[in-house]
């Protein structure tokens, strides 16, 4: 089962994966623009979320089948109101975000009961299935997460998008906007690297896969992955601590 996982995780390393010619800016230093608006309206995302995720990140998925119209609603906005270049870098990154987790969550609604999200389809990976309608293009997970988020260059997407298992960063309770993204993704860091997912002390430190499979994506903010933990870490972590990572556990983050 590892070495499949393993290959899973190769898969989606070296697919090829795009933007299907959806616009998005990449970031910089001065990417973040002050006094943003929102283009798009998240509420009716926001409302679902609070009434399905609890405290802790787990979510609800019995209550989502029951409210299924009101999240393909909210699915089918999105798929309706692409980015264009005139949104702002915090009001696109918000939206594939939100794309990202509102998508996944109706996957695994489509076919639940379901111990993992590996397990919604035996023929091909969860992550690479085309799925998620933006403006009549078919993407994957996988082209939103690598194909548009990534080449955004912020890192902290990695602790905002849900893949619907134990060891993701959890499922924050708010939908991102223009105006809560920065902080929510600064919010949802620090929960994460404080969680139970990872075991952190002053000389030894045991991380989240995560910090492994996108280790490139850290550094693109930090000379370390150790001095990046230590920004959101109570703990401070020596520069010379021992780093070993935890395995990921798959299943789903289901109330049940």
């Amino acid at each position: 089962m590892k070495f499949l996982y393993a290959i899973i995780g190769l898969l989606l390393i070296t697919s090829c994966v795009s933007s299907k010619g959806l616009d998005y800016k990449e970031g910089s230093d001065n990417v973040y623009e002050n006094d943003v608006k929102n283009v798009l309206d998240h509420s009716d995302w926001d409302t679902l979320l609070k009434k399905h995720v609890n405290a802790s990140g787990l979510v609800d998925y019995q209550g989502f089948i029951d409210d299924t119209s009101k999240l393909q609603t909210y699915i089918d906005y999105l798929g309706q109101n692409t980015p264009t270049n005139s949104w702002s870098y915090q009001e696109q990154l918000a939206y594939y975000i939100n794309v990202y987790n509102a998508n996944t969550i109706k996957l695994i609604v489509d076919n639940y009961p379901v111990k993992s999200i590996k397990d919604v389809d035996a023929t091909i990976s969860p992550f690479l299935k085309s799925f998620i309608n933006l403006g009549g293009k078919e993407l994957s997970l996988a082209d939103v997460e690598k194909g548009i988020l990534q080449k955004m260059n912020e890192p902290r997407i990695h602790f905002a998008i849900n893949c619907a298992s134990i060891s993701c960063p959890k499922l924050m309770r708010d939908a991102y906007t223009a105006e809560n993204v920065d902080a929510l993704m600064e919010q949802a860091g620090k929960e994460f690297v404080n969680s139970k997912e990872n075991e952190i002390s002053s000389n030894t430190v045991r991380l989240s896969e995560i910090f492994k499979w996108y280790k490139n994506d850290f550094l693109t903010d930090a000379n370390s992955i150790l001095e990046y933990v230590n920004r959101y870490s109570d703990a401070k972590i020596n520069p010379n601590a021992t780093v070993e990572y935890i395995e990921y556990n798959w299943n789903l983050n289901d109330t049940k």
